[in-house]
């Protein structure tokens, strides 16, 4: 799928319930990550993730977005997730072109994160930080496309049933919340 087809299916078609029906008890912390999408003309649009840090209190090793908590010199959401990626993996934020997002999703570790959606041009070089960060790579859009690539367990925690999607690639297993964040996207542009 290649970076125009993507922005018609995107905002012409309504946002799909999501699937992750994680859901906490106690208040809240507000936090972003960015969905980057790198247009290449030779494989189409690439999916941007990263490997956590294993020393890490939260998440500790998992495939994710760029992202964290808000923090109060943010004057929005969208600048969570753009700060954190400059953070994080070094993404300047006038390479960003901010396309939209997904509704927020409660995460087991106590936050209410939003996922900002956006365009990144091809021409970036990353600068990770080591401390929060063990790898940064690519994924083929098309491979979160293909329903086979796609796995739901049921697990049962403190008497819930949860939903835990997954989507293996290569060595990495994408799951959790990005893997929830990821099946929602693909499904709104299907």
């Amino acid at each position: 799928m290649n970076k125009d087809e993507f922005l018609t299916r995107f905002h012409l078609k309504q946002l799909p319930l999501s699937g992750h029906n994680y859901r906490h008890n106690a208040p809240l912390k507000e936090a972003a990550v960015l969905i980057g999408l790198i247009d290449s003309p030779d494989t189409g649009l690439q999916v941007l993730l990263t490997k956590r840090s294993s020393h890490l209190k939260h998440h500790p090793s998992q495939i994710s977005f760029p992202g964290g908590k808000a923090e109060p010199k943010d004057i929005s959401i969208v600048a969570t997730a753009l700060r954190e990626a400059h953070e994080e993996i070094g993404l300047a934020p006038q390479a960003v072109s901010v396309i939209g997002q997904l509704p927020s999703y409660e995460v087991i570790s106590g936050y209410q994160v939003t996922p900002i959606i956006a365009i990144i041009d091809g021409q970036q070089s990353y600068q990770q930080d080591d401390n929060e960060v063990a790898e940064i790579f690519q994924v083929p859009l098309q491979h979160f496309l293909s329903h086979e690539n796609h796995h739901c367990i049921k697990l049962l925690k403190n008497n819930r049933h949860l939903n835990v999607h997954l989507f293996p690639y290569k060595h990495y297993n994408i799951w959790g919340v990005t893997a929830a964040m990821l099946k929602d996207l693909t499904e709104h542009i299907k």
